[in-house]
């Protein structure tokens, strides 16, 4: 009996997938069986990603596109399914945070953070979409933050944008789960990635993150993984809508 965390078959888009947690959440993907399309700005870091899923025996491809510019976003759909085919999985991973004090936030700033982190989420998934209907299955996973739920300083546009990727994905299961589609976010507590690299320099916040979860330590990459193949496969048939933190207990407390 094959298993409900299978992904063999599957094809999957995991934008923002450079580095960091989309590129971590690529590599789980593929090593669960799914063909990945790995979308970014930075080329040779796509290349090396892929070349590492291929040489365990999986099966991905680089794409290297700016998604800021929402007008491509047909075009960046199907260039993501020339590959292996229709996406049954899209990961909207792709973000920025530019670390802001409220009165420095400049409307150009505010656009591209609500652009990036927000909109393209929607269109993009939106572009998808049809492919996964006229099969009746489908996974839009959302990259969700602590900042959909709490205020941090030098955080308010991030912070917006991240609310509203809560509730764009409620809204997202509302539209498309009746068709098979089911729609989730992940919302990650605090893990070494780019957009975290000022904290990671801070050794004394770093031990503060830490101590502010249940579990006593802040996020290791690793940690996404068992979240991303869950709501990418079957496992996660009846659960939509859902914003579910990975953060080790740092909401809770």
């Amino acid at each position: 009996m094959s298993s409900i965390f299978d992904l063999n078959g599957k094809v999957a888009l995991v934008t923002g997938a450079s580095s960091g947690i989309g590129q971590r959440q690529a590599l789980a993907l593929a090593r669960s069986g799914a063909a990945v399309v790995l979308l970014g700005r930075r080329l040779e870091q796509l290349v090396s990603t892929v070349a590492e899923i291929k040489e365990s025996g999986g099966k991905a491809a680089p794409l290297s596109l700016d998604l800021s510019d929402r007008e491509q976003l047909s075009e960046v759909a199907k260039l993501a399914s020339a590959e292996f085919g229709a996406i049954d999985i899209v990961i909207n991973a792709a973000g920025v945070n530019f670390r802001q004090p409220v009165d420095e936030i400049s409307l150009d700033s505010w656009d591209k953070t609500l652009n990036l982190n927000l909109a393209v989420p929607f269109f993009l998934a939106r572009e998808l979409i049809p492919a996964m209907q006229d099969r009746g299955w489908g996974r839009v996973i959302n990259i969700a933050s602590l900042q959909s739920s709490r205020a941090f300083a030098n955080g308010l546009a991030y912070g917006a944008s991240k609310g509203g990727i809560a509730q764009l994905t409620r809204a997202m299961a509302e539209a498309w789960s009746a068709k098979g589609i089911n729609c989730n976010a992940i919302a990650p507590g605090f893990f070494p990635t780019g957009l975290t690299a000022p904290l990671y320099q801070n050794p004394d916040m770093l031990d503060k993150l830490a101590r502010q979860t249940a579990i006593g330590r802040n996020g290791e990459l690793s940690d996404l993984d068992g979240i991303t193949i869950f709501l990418a496969s079957k496992a996660s048939d009846y659960i939509t809508g859902q914003v579910i933190h990975v953060d080790g207990g740092f909401t809770a407390k």
